[in-house]
């Protein structure tokens, strides 16, 4: 994608519910949809570009892969789904913020969670937990395509996370998913329109076709 292309995809991206991402991909036969991972608030929201980490359960360090991330990137961390200790916590959370970066997604838990909250800081996680990863894990890969809920995810797939989860877009495949999301936000939208109006929910879900907005095309 041209620069300005790329812009405008992530502008389009931010104006859009990972609900209707979710379906879009569906829609297009993309498996996109990360399970188990949720936001640290409701209010939180994260769209950009994947910078990928991925950590193995050795004796090590935590690293210091965080100079190396620009901003408006989201961290996409996978440590293996695991929930007894952590790899993200209240340092990396100030600094990040204060790089603009977008958000941080984490296969495994964070700590520090009052810090993600004053900072305002996107976090989607599989939970929260205290303990330190350092001498439990080990920095393994950086820029490298890693596995998140059977989802593949690599340098620069573009990542969108809310307070439903948190869905990942191939870069080649997002103008077409964008395209189909709008298209089931604008749909909804005349759904609820309808109902208001005095119709049924039933006629209106079968004017619009809402039965077969995720459905996968043939």
């Amino acid at each position: 994608m041209e620069t300005s292309t790329r812009q405008e995809v992530m502008d389009r991206l931010r104006d859009l519910p990972t609900a209707a991402i979710s379906d879009a991909l569906d829609r297009g036969g993309i498996s996109g949809a990360l399970h188990g991972l949720s936001s640290l608030s409701n209010d939180f929201r994260a769209v950009g570009p994947a910078f990928t980490v991925r950590y193995a359960p050795i004796d090590g360090t935590v690293g210091d892969f965080l100079d190396d991330v620009p901003p408006g990137a989201v961290i996409v961390i996978d440590n293996g789904a695991r929930t007894d200790v952590t790899v993200w916590g209240g340092i990396m959370t100030e600094v990040a913020a204060v790089r603009g970066i977008a958000g941080t997604v984490i296969n495994g838990a964070c700590r520090d969670v009052s810090a993600s909250l004053a900072q305002n800081y996107p976090i989607f996680s599989r939970g929260r937990f205290m303990r330190t990863g350092k001498d439990r894990v080990s920095l393994a890969a950086i820029g490298e395509p890693v596995t998140v809920s059977g989802v593949e995810i690599c340098p620069g797939t573009l990542m969108c996370a809310d307070a439903d989860g948190v869905v990942a877009v191939p870069a080649a495949e997002a103008e077409r998913v964008i395209e189909t999301a709008e298209r089931i936000e604008r749909v909804e939208a005349g759904i609820v329109a309808a109902v208001r109006a005095g119709g049924t929910l039933r006629q209106a879900r079968e004017t619009f076709g809402y039965h077969t907005l995720q459905t996968r095309r043939s």
